[in-house]
């Protein structure tokens, strides 16, 4: 964490001059005054020179990068990271040659990855900051397959009569079946279960 020490005939002064040090501007900053300091007898005898201590604040998005630039060369499959979005939803979208690694069998690498980085992000951040993960267009090939699950599962609980359980998902993936069958008035989906073991369960209605 970078940090550094001014001085200045005023606090205003000393801030200027911590912000000139850090090359950055206050609200990247947290500001501790350290000494009002004194202006004394006709401004020269007895002052005392203003002194605050200024602590440069992480980037949560640069710190999230990081994590998911070094992850990934330890895992033997560099990427070059495209940051989509701002405030509260973050997207990054992660390309390479070895991408597939970081995907793994059925977007589980990259969900745990993502769930990682959710971590990071939120410990540099002030707010709440949703993050997704994505590469070679994984997502939308991910979830036009959830659909079409779904779609099928539905029509096998009807088919039965019997609760048709998923197999355990992150909680972005639920949703996706819960609004691919929120038309569907012949069946109602509810999850159960307790992370990472949640799942989706398809009922028919009576």
């Amino acid at each position: 964490m970078k940090q550094v020490t001014a001085t200045g005939t005023t606090v205003e002064e000393a801030v200027k001059s911590a912000l000139a040090q850090l090359q950055t501007t206050q609200e990247r900053v947290e500001i501790t005054i350290v000494d009002e300091g004194k202006k004394g007898i006709f401004g020269i005898f007895g002052a005392r020179p203003a002194i605050v201590k200024a602590v440069l604040k992480q980037d949560p998005i640069e710190e999230a990068k990081k994590f998911l630039l070094d992850t990934s060369e330890k895992m033997g499959a560099p990427i070059v990271i495209e940051v989509v979005g701002e405030g509260r939803n973050i997207q990054f979208i992660l390309t390479g040659e070895k991408i597939a690694l970081l995907i793994g069998k059925r977007g589980q690498t990259l969900n745990s990855l993502q769930y990682l980085t959710q971590l990071v992000i939120n410990r540099y951040s002030d707010q709440y900051i949703n993050v997704l993960l994505d590469a070679e267009d994984y997502r939308k090939r991910r979830n036009d397959t959830l659909t079409q699950l779904a779609e099928r599962l539905a029509q096998k609980a009807l088919r039965t009569g019997q609760n048709v359980a998923l197999e355990p998902m992150p909680s972005y993936e639920r949703k996706v079946i819960h609004a691919a069958l929120a038309e569907n008035k012949r069946v109602k989906t509810f999850s159960s279960g307790n992370d990472p073991h949640r799942h989706l369960v398809i009922s028919p209605l009576k």
